[in-house]
């Protein structure tokens, strides 16, 4: 197996002050020019679950209500899986070019996660006007934004 090197860029800050991206000083000029973009898609590690036996899980019990009962974790958004790497679109709430801060409304990571890359999300290259699920999560919000209000809890088998 190849290895690849991937280094942190800055971590999860997730407080009772809001849910920010902190960089690490040497990045900062890399937010340059991300103004006027409203989401970015954060990839970050699931440090957490970094463990050798979690690596070669490659099939789970149901995770989610009425799902298969045994899933492949590529039809998952779990955190164990070959490369504990995660994606998630956010919404930019400011940006602090000089501190190299980034508010954002949410992300489903822990505080004190790794980032490990930030791409500015834009509609022509992310967005999927008519994406197609299975029917056990066709009732699942359609965008980001109606995510907030949706009852997730009673999504889940944990």
């Amino acid at each position: 197996m190849t290895t690849y090197n991937v280094n942190s860029i800055g971590i999860i800050c997730n407080n009772e002050t809001g849910t920010f991206i902190k960089l690490k000083a040497e990045f900062i000029p890399a937010l340059k020019a991300l103004d006027g973009f409203s989401h970015i898609n954060v990839l970050w590690w699931f440090s957490d679950f970094d463990k050798e036996e979690y690596r070669s899980v490659l099939e789970t019990e149901q995770p989610y209500k009425n799902a298969p009962e045994k899933m492949g974790i590529f039809a998952t958004r779990s955190p164990i899986r070959p490369n504990p790497i995660a994606l998630t679109a956010v919404e930019i709430i400011h940006v602090d070019y000089q501190n190299g801060i980034i508010q954002i409304t949410y992300i489903d990571a822990n505080d004190n996660t790794p980032i490990i890359d930030i791409k500015p999300y834009t509609p022509s290259l992310d967005r999927v006007e008519t994406p197609v699920v299975p029917g056990w999560c066709s009732h699942w919000p359609k965008s980001l934004e109606e995510s907030g209000t949706f009852a997730w809890e009673q999504e889940f088998n944990f």
